[in-house]
């Protein structure tokens, strides 16, 4: 029984181009209280979410660029400072990106989401201001207590499979679950070594909008959202899956050393 649903959802996880993610049943986040965010846009369009981590690094999903077309037709900028994104603020910083740096094991539409990662070297230094800063990264040994309450926030719909997505930022609450557990459901999807869970009670999530956005617990972002059960993120069966972010320190490093 359980091969035929794992089946039915690689196939539709290969189709749906299907990972972009968004916030559901959560809150209007205060306006700047998470200076770090980010809005990765393709022609002036959100497309996903990331995180500031350096001046001129900011880090994502690999997927949020699978269809990007490279050649200069498409152009590619992140938003800083941004509360709302349909609206010109004082406080917005929009710089193009230099270049994409996907984690040399993703492939794309090859099951490889435990690689789901990818760094955006800017053009220009971000002005570090009261509604732009810096988030630092966790460490290699921390670890996560079972059931701990993290934070997630995004610019994405705010009702599953709607068109239109949120103006403002929203955020939401959620509890990390066991590996085990998503391990049991999600099978080859899950890495256990790479990746992180949490569980929804049928009301809050992530789901289509925004992917690429921190998973932040106890101030450190410790996921990166990645995928959930597709076309239905409210699930109760399968956790929301996220990559671990601190088993991804030394490519991290290692990518903006080498510039």
């Amino acid at each position: 029984m359980f091969l035929c649903m794992s089946l039915l959802i690689i196939s539709i996880l290969h189709f749906s181009g299907g990972m972009e993610i968004s916030i559901i049943g959560g809150n209007e986040a205060k306006p700047h209280s998470r200076p770090y965010m980010v809005s990765i846009q393709l022609n002036k369009e959100h497309t996903c979410g990331g995180m500031l981590i350096k001046k001129d690094y900011v880090l994502t999903s690999a997927h949020c660029l699978d269809d990007y077309d490279s050649s200069g037709k498409t152009r590619l900028d992140v938003v800083l400072g941004a509360h709302n994104i349909r609206r010109k603020e004082s406080s917005q910083q929009r710089i193009e990106v230099e270049k994409h740096i996907k984690h040399p094991s993703y492939k794309k539409g090859q099951n490889k989401w435990s690689c789901d990662i990818m760094l955006l070297k800017l053009q220009t230094d971000a002005n570090l201001t009261e509604s732009v800063g810096v988030i630092a990264l966790p460490k290699n040994n921390e670890k996560l207590p079972v059931n701990q309450k993290c934070s997630i926030a995004g610019w994405g719909m705010k009702v599953p499979n709607e068109e239109e997505a949120s103006s403002v930022l929203r955020e939401v609450t959620l509890q990390l679950q066991l590996k085990k557990y998503c391990k049991k459901k999600w099978q080859d999807h899950f890495d256990c070594k790479r990746m992180i869970c949490t569980a929804s009670d049928g009301k809050r999530a992530f789901c289509k909008g925004d992917s690429g956005s921190p998973l932040v617990c106890n101030n450190k972002p410790q996921g990166i959202a990645t995928y959930t059960y597709p076309d239905d993120c409210l699930n109760h069966d399968f956790p929301e899956v996220y990559i671990e972010v601190a088993s991804f320190l030394k490519w991290i490093m290692k990518v903006i050393k080498s510039g």
